[in-house]
C-alpha cells in the first residue's frame, strides 16, 4: 500500500498528468461580488487601519468572525474561530551614544546616526559595560554548505559583528550559497536568532544598502520606539540583552582600531574556512526599557475535507495594518492598508465560498493572521503552535497585496525554485496564456518576509505571489511605471486606500482564481509536494514525513 505521508518521486508528474488529462468539471468562478464589500468594510476608517492591540482589532475580528459564519465555515481551533497570540509591546530608549575602546583609543558613537539598537529583553535597565566585540563573517552555521562561522571561537557574552546577506551576494557563482538569490543565512532575522544560540550578549549587524536591500533610513525608524515580540513568559528562551545595526562607515573605523584590514576581511568572510576574529575592542551602552503585555488573534476557520479531513491546506492572509499615524499632506492619518492587506484578507473569504461550494477532499484552512506588520508574529505564533499538525500539513498558500493595477502576463513566483508547488502553479498558468517568473531583485530575500515563511521555517511548502509587470495591453515597461508608482505613493501610506475607479478587478480576481486552482488541485489530490533540491528547507520535511 501506498503511504500517502512519504514524498513519492513522481508527485509532480502524476499531479501534471491529472491537470492535462483530467475530465474535472469547471470550478467556482470567484466574483466581484465576493470580495469588493469586504475590502470595503475593512479598509474603511470605521475600522481604524486594524492595528493590533486597538479598536480596530476587536472591530476586525468581529468582522471576521461573522463573515465565516454567513459563509457556513467551521470554527477552525475547536468550537472557536481564533487562536490567542500572547505579545509584549517592548519600548526601547537607548542611551544617546555608545563607547568603543581599544587598548590605545577611545570614540563615542552617536546613536540613530552612527548606530540604531533595540532589544527583545523586558528588563526595565539593560547595561552594556565594555562588552568585547568579534567579527564573525556572515553569522552563519550551515552544514549542508559545509559552513559555521562561529567554528573554534566563544562568543558568549560577547557582541558579534556580522555582515548582511550571504557570501554569495555580488557573486554569480550559484555554487556559492544561492550567488545572488538570498537564502534564510542572508536574513538580518537569521543571523540575530543564530548569534542568540551562540550566547552573543549583543548583535550589531553592519549596514549596506545593496546587499540589505534598504537604506539606513529603514533602519533608523527602529530608534527610541516600541517593536512587538511573542510574549515567551511561559517558554523562555535566552535573547541577546541587544539587537542592531551600525553604519558601513563606523564599521570602518571600528577595523581601523582594531588594526584590521577591511576589504581583506570582507574577502575572507565569503570563504568557508573563515575564521572569526577577535577585534580587541570593547562596547559601552546603556538602555531603558518599559514592557506591556496583552493578547492579540488569529482568525481560523476551515472547510472539512471529504475523504482525507485529517490533511490539510493552509490559506494565509494577515488581516493587521499600521493603524493610526504620521498624518500625509493632505492631513489623513488613518492607514487604511486596502491594499496591504484587505485584499488578501478579502480574497481568503472568497476563497473559503468556493471551496465550501465544491467541498474538496482534503480539508482546507483559511487562518488571517495578527502582527506581520510587526514582524510576522501571528504567523510564528502559530507556526509554534500549530493547531493542525505539520506532518498532515500540505502546503501553506500566502495572499499579501493583490494586484489592483491591470492584467499581467507575467506572475512572479517569490523564491523562485523552492518548492515543487512551483510546478503545479505552472501547470494552471499555462491554461490561461500566462507565465511565471523570478522576483525582479531576488537578493533581498523577499520570500522571508511574508507570512508564508513561518510555514517553511517548519517545513511545510509554502508558495506566495508576486503581481507582476508585463501589462497585458501595454506591456513592461508601462507595467513597471505602475510597479513604481503604487510603491511610492501608495505602500505603507494613509494614501492605501479603497479606489474603486482605478482598481482593476479582473487583474485580482484572475490572480485569486489562479491561487484557487492551486489549492483544488491541491485539496484533490492524496500527493505530497515537497521542497526541491537544495532548499534549506527541505531536511526539516523530509526529517518528520519520512517519519
Amino acid at each position: 500500500m501506498k503511504n500517502n505521508l512519504f514524498f513519492p518521486i513522481s508527485v509532480i508528474t502524476l499531479l501534471i498528468f491529472e491537470a492535462c488529462n483530467s475530465s474535472e468539471k469547471p470550478s467556482y468562478q470567484i466574483e466581484k461580488e465576493d470580495v469588493e464589500s469586504h475590502i470595503i468594510h475593512l479598509s474603511s476608517d470605521e475600522f481604524k487601519g486594524r492595528k493590533p492591540f486597538t479598536e480596530g482589532e476587536t472591530k476586525t475580528l468581529a468582522y471576521l468572525e461573522q463573515a465565516y459564519r454567513d459563509l457556513g465555515l467551521e470554527p477552525g481551533n475547536g468550537d472557536s474561530y481564533f487562536q490567542e497570540v500572547p505579545m509584549v509591546s517592548i519600548f526601547s530608549k537607548p542611551a544617546p551614544s555608545m563607547t568603543i575602546k581599544s587598548k590605545e583609543k577611545k570614540i563615542e558613537l552617536k546613536g540613530l546616526e552612527d548606530y540604531v539598537i533595540w532589544t527583545q529583553r523586558t528588563d526595565s535597565l539593560l547595561t552594556i559595560d565594555e562588552v568585547e566585540l568579534v567579527f564573525a563573517g556572515y553569522g552563519i552555521v550551515a552544514p549542508e554548505y559545509g559552513w559555521n562561522d562561529y567554528k573554534n571561537i566563544d562568543v558568549n557574552g560577547k557582541i558579534v559583528v556580522l555582515l548582511v546577506n550571504d557570501p554569495g551576494y555580488g557573486t554569480e557563482d550559484v555554487t556559492l550559497f544561492r550567488g545572488n538569490t538570498m537564502t534564510y543565512y542572508g536574513r538580518w532575522t537569521y543571523k540575530m536568532e543564530e548569534a542568540a544560540k551562540q550566547g552573543a550578549l549583543g548583535i550589531l549587524i553592519i549596514h549596506e544598502t545593496g546587499p540589505a536591500g534598504y537604506g539606513f533610513n529603514v533602519i533608523q525608524n527602529n530608534w527610541n520606539t516600541s517593536r512587538l515580540s511573542l510574549d515567551i513568559r511561559n517558554n523562555p528562551t535566552y535573547q541577546a540583552m541587544f539587537e542592531g545595526w551600525i553604519t558601513k562607515p563606523v564599521a570602518g573605523q571600528l577595523f581601523a582600531m582594531a588594526g584590521l584590514d577591511e576589504t581583506d576581511l570582507f574577502e575572507k568572510a565569503k570563504k568557508s574556512d573563515f575564521q572569526a576574529i577577535q577585534m580587541n575592542l570593547t562596547a559601552s551602552t546603556s538602555m531603558e526599557v518599559e514592557a506591556e503585555y496583552n493578547v492579540s488573534k488569529n482568525v481560523i476557520a476551515k472547510v472539512t475535507g471529504t475523504k482525507y479531513p485529517d490533511q490539510y491546506t493552509i490559506y494565509t492572509a494577515h488581516w493587521d495594518h499600521l493603524g493610526i499615524g504620521t498624518p500625509d499632506e493632505t492631513g489623513d492619518s488613518i492607514y487604511n492598508g486596502a491594499w496591504d492587506n484587505a485584499s488578501g484578507t478579502a480574497a481568503l473569504l472568497g476563497l473559503a465560498k468556493a471551496f465550501n461550494a465544491e467541498k474538496p477532499e482534503r480539508s482546507v484552512v483559511f487562518l488571517t493572521v495578527t502582527a506581520e506588520e510587526q514582524g510576522l508574529l501571528g504567523s510564528l505564533y502559530y507556526a509554534q503552535n500549530p493547531i493542525f499538525p505539520k506532518e498532515k500539513t500540505v502546503a501553506n498558500i500566502n495572499l499579501d497585496g493583490l494586484n489592483p493595477y491591470g492584467k499581467m502576463k507575467d506572475v512572479p513566483i517569490i523564491g523562485m525554485g523552492q518548492s515543487e508547488l512551483e510546478d503545479i502553479l505552472n501547470v494552471e498558468l499555462e491554461k490561461t496564456g500566462r507565465y511565471s517568473v523570478g522576483e525582479s531583485i531576488p537578493s533581498a530575500g523577499w520570500y522571508f518576509r511574508s507570512d508564508h515563511f513561518n510555514f517553511a521555517k517548519i517545513g511545510i511548502p509554502a508558495l506566495y505571489l508576486g503581481i507582476g509587470i508585463d501589462h497585458v495591453e501595454s506591456g513592461k515597461e508601462f507595467g513597471k511605471q505602475l510597479e513604481e508608482k503604487y510603491n511610492s505613493a501608495v505602500y505603507h501610506k494613509p494614501s492605501d486606500n479603497y479606489d474603486p475607479e482605478n482598481w482593476d478587478y479582473e487583474a485580482m480576481l484572475g490572480d485569486i482564481q489562479l491561487l484557487y486552482e492551486v489549492g483544488k488541485k491541491l485539496s484533490n489530490s492524496t500527493d505530497w509536494p515537497n521542497w526541491k533540491e537544495g532548499s534549506e528547507f527541505k531536511t526539516i520535511r523530509d526529517g518528520y514525513m519520512k517519519r
